[in-house]
């Protein structure tokens, strides 16, 4: 009986072991994406709430915009530490080719729009041909406005946050197939804590 639970008991640890551990600065950098996406898309919800309040769509927009700059910051810090430094543990041996290639191309695509959604949204606000805030600065003018290219922008960037959340949905069902279906360590090797860390 003890030796049965034992073995259940050390079951993750060895999953974990076949799967690999990312670095801790890679898994710092993970969340803190996570965290910095989440504002966005709760901002921007609530922007598309607030209707005639004005005072309030200026505040949500400037925490918008500075959340973007920092997700920006952060993400390419990300490629920087991942080209450089990240301790990038292979896939299981478990994981059939399809399931690797759909994971590679949901990151890729994960970062490609997290790098495209800022450069949208900064464009969207220069092109009104107006004022606007961004953290404690106050940009003036630079460009003429555009309504064309201002739309077109516009539109990119709701696109993408609309793809970016479907990508996050994947990614984060895929993390849950992994850790509670087939509990091959994938989802324990981005987690800050482990059973096999304690």
């Amino acid at each position: 009986m003890s030796e049965h639970s034992n073995v259940v008991g050390f079951e993750p640890a060895r999953s974990i072991s076949k799967a690999g551990r990312f670095d801790q600065v890679t898994i710092a950098l993970h969340w803190l994406t996570l965290l910095l996406v989440a504002g966005q898309l709760t901002t921007a919800w609530l922007l598309s709430r607030a209707g005639d309040d004005g005072a309030a769509a200026a505040g949500l927009l400037t925490i918008h915009r500075t959340l973007g700059l920092v997700t920006l910051s952060v993400v390419a810090g990300r490629l920087v530490w991942r080209a450089a430094f990240a301790n990038k543990p292979p896939f299981p041996a478990s994981m059939p080719p399809p399931q690797r290639w759909a994971a590679k191309l949901n990151e890729y695509g994960l970062y490609a729009l997290l790098l495209l959604q800022p450069p949208t949204g900064l464009g969207d606000a220069l092109f009104r041909g107006r004022p606007f805030t961004l953290a404690v600065w106050r940009v003036p003018p630079l460009l003429h406005a555009d309504k064309p290219v201002f739309h077109a922008l516009h539109t990119l960037h709701e696109w993408g946050a609309l793809g970016l959340l479907g990508l996050i949905g994947l990614h984060a069902a895929a993390a849950l197939l992994h850790g509670i279906v087939l509990r091959d360590g994938v989802l324990q090797r981005m987690l800050p804590w482990t059973v096999a860390d304690r």
